[in-house]
């Protein structure tokens, strides 16, 4: 009787390590839709890491939130050694995102390295391409904690 128990209880773990291997199968081999081939298609058109529309937003935005949230004149003075880190590391089928790393010269002189990714479709009203980005040892509510690295890929 013992015997036979044994072997129903290893059958059963048996049993749910064949299934959670099928589901894990089958998550992986899911189809791929490429976020271009969409209802709503993304072009892939997205600005590269240092151009100038790019960071001047990230200027703006930057000023905007220092001034209005941390009462803070800091600014974004110019930018230095830009570079792409990664093109859409998470597939084909998720939106368009180019990701950068740079350092960034603010207005007291100090210099700090800013992590951003340029998006597309998420921008104002999903019309246009938008960014995100964090800038080390300022990203005083965390949101991107720790250092930085919710920003990057």
């Amino acid at each position: 009787m013992r015997a036979a128990l044994l072997l129903v209880v290893r059958g059963a773990a048996v049993l749910s390590a064949l299934a959670c291997g099928l589901t894990a199968f089958t998550a992986a081999a899911r189809e791929i839709t490429p976020a271009e081939r969409r209802v709503e298609e993304y072009d892939t058109k997205i600005p590269a890491c240092f151009d100038p529309a790019v960071l001047e937003q990230i200027a703006s935005q930057f000023a905007e939130k220092e001034a209005k949230f941390w009462q803070s004149p800091l600014t974004i003075a110019g930018y230095e050694k830009i570079r792409p880190v990664a093109w859409r590391p998470y597939g084909l089928d998720y939106i368009p995102r180019r990701f950068c790393t740079g350092t960034a010269i603010l207005s007291d002189g100090v210099k700090r390295r800013i992590d951003y990714s340029v998006r597309e479709g998420l921008g104002l009203i999903g019309v246009t391409w938008g960014v995100d980005y964090c800038v080390l040892g300022l990203d005083r509510n965390w949101a991107y904690a720790p250092a930085c690295q919710m920003a990057r890929p």
